[in-house]
């Protein structure tokens, strides 16, 4: 049987993970592309593209016959699909947020690497200040009441998947954001949310990957500059 969903993104947990998060949580199978067919699809003119996209995330609804490209278009799509959307505003903001905080722990997705000085002030000063402002945001909409929904789904797929793989930097939530570290763990111990986090105990990388992950990991490590 065909899967009904494609995800074309790299085999890393990173970005995608916010997605399949929410897949696995609603309990739909999907199917995903490995490192050769995501570049190959990135690297094809524009008109032999199956949708126009500049790079991934994409998703192939095959059931509805529909293409969707771009982290928060996704994630608000499968929200309305699977009937996880309770508050719209705030999930796209959440998962707005969220693509920008990858770009700033990642420096632009690689585009430097970080040296100490720019990491320590990263974690003593922005990196709090966005676990703070989700925090706040949790505590006064109560995002952490109810059935899980899309909003809990995306700070598990942002906030514990980014402690998972980096666990230097759990100390870090659990000062700024305690509220939003219970919401998320508790999220992913639910049994297919854990199921998806166990099968990348083992994965070729273990959050970004290439030269910025290593160098995130010097960071975590305490190694100095080279």
């Amino acid at each position: 049987m065909t899967a009904p969903y494609a995800l074309y993104y790299w085999p890393i947990p990173f970005r995608g993970q916010i997605i399949r998060v929410i897949l696995a949580y609603a309990d739909v199978a999907w199917c995903e592309a490995d490192w050769e067919e995501v570049g190959a699809l990135k690297e094809r003119s524009i008109g032999d593209l199956p949708y126009p996209f500049m790079a991934p995330p994409l998703l192939e609804d095959r059931e509805a016959g529909r293409w969707i490209s771009q982290l928060p278009a996704i994630t608000m799509y499968l929200g309305r699909m699977h009937g996880l959307s309770r508050v719209p505003d705030t999930e796209l903001r959440l998962v707005c947020d969220a693509s920008d905080i990858l770009v700033e722990i990642t420096r632009g997705h690689g585009a430097q690497m970080w040296d100490r000085a720019a990491w320590d002030d990263f974690v003593a000063v922005r990196l709090p200040r966005w676990m703070g402002l989700h925090e706040r945001l949790v505590i006064d909409e109560a995002l952490d009441a109810g059935e899980i929904d899309l909003s809990q789904l995306i700070l598990t797929g942002l906030w514990h998947n980014m402690v998972r793989c980096l666990p230097g930097l759990r100390p870090v939530l659990a000062a700024h954001a305690p509220t939003v570290a219970a919401l998320v763990d508790r999220v992913a111990q639910t049994s297919r949310v854990a199921a998806l986090f166990a099968t990348w105990d083992d994965g070729p990388a273990r959050y970004c990957a290439g030269e910025i992950e290593a160098s995130i990991l010097d960071m975590l490590e305490g190694k100095e500059d080279i």
